[in-house]
This record gives structure tokens, C-alpha cells and sequence, in this order.
């Protein structure tokens, strides 16, 4: 599931993590996502893409309002530090950019200010 392409340069690099591949139902979506998020946290990931979609009716489907959901309730909780929906991955909205301050290599990042609502930015806790 990792898309995420190494980095020569030694700055860290935020892993793309494709959840939909193979039109998984809700349940199975999320069960990637905890994964995943176990899985980065293990090795220290600051940050991640999460690939999941807009729906293929273009209104928002069930796999990104779930994973939206649960993304919420896990900074609620303290297991992850922040999400920044796809629609927010910009320059101009206050958490990313703080983000980017701490992360200045995220702003090479392809889906930055281009409004992808298919996408997530997960910041993970500092271990």
C-alpha cells in the first residue's frame, strides 16, 4: 500500500499511503487506517498521506467521511496530533502552515493548495 518514494537527500519524507486500491468497504478502509497509524508510529513517521478518495459520485463518499470521522476522534483522544483534510493542505490555513514551519520539506508536496479532497495529512505524536 505504500506509494511513498525514498529520499536521496536525507530529509525525511511523508509516506503516501493508498487505502483504496481495491474498493474496500468502510470497515476494511478503517482497518487500514489503524494499521497504518500503528505502523508509522512504530517507526517514527512524523507524517503521513492518507489516499482515500472523494466518493465516485464526486459528493464525498463513505470511506472519506469515516476516515474523516475517525481521524477526529483519534485527536480528540491524543493518539495522533493533528489531521488536515485534503481541502485544508494549503499555505493559507493556520494548521497547515504551522505545520510546514516545523516540516519545510512537506512544502514539495504535489497536493499542497490544490484543494484534494481525497487526501488527508496525518501528524503523528512525537515519540
Amino acid at each position: 500500500m505504500n506509494l511513498g518514494v525514498g529520499n536521496l537527500g536525507g530529509e525525511p519524507q511523508m509516506r503516501t499511503v493508498n487505502l483504496k486500491p481495491d474498493r474496500p468497504t468502510v470497515a476494511e478502509a478503517l482497518s487500514r487506517l489503524e494499521h497504518q497509524l500503528a505502523g508509522a508510529s512504530r517507526r517514527g513517521e512524523a507524517t503521513l498521506k492518507l489516499v482515500h478518495g472523494y466518493g465516485s459520485t464526486g459528493v464525498g463518499g463513505d470511506i472519506r467521511l469515516a476516515l474523516q470521522r475517525r481521524l477526529m476522534e483519534l485527536v480528540r483522544d491524543g493518539q495522533i496530533q493533528d489531521c488536515i483534510f485534503g481541502e485544508d493542505w494549503s499555505k493559507s490555513n493556520d494548521r497547515a502552515w504551522r505545520l510546514l514551519k516545523t516540516q519545510p520539506h512537506l512544502k514539495d508536496d504535489a497536493d499542497l493548495g490544490r484543494n484534494n479532497r481525497g487526501i488527508t495529512i496525518v501528524v503523528l505524536k512525537a515519540a
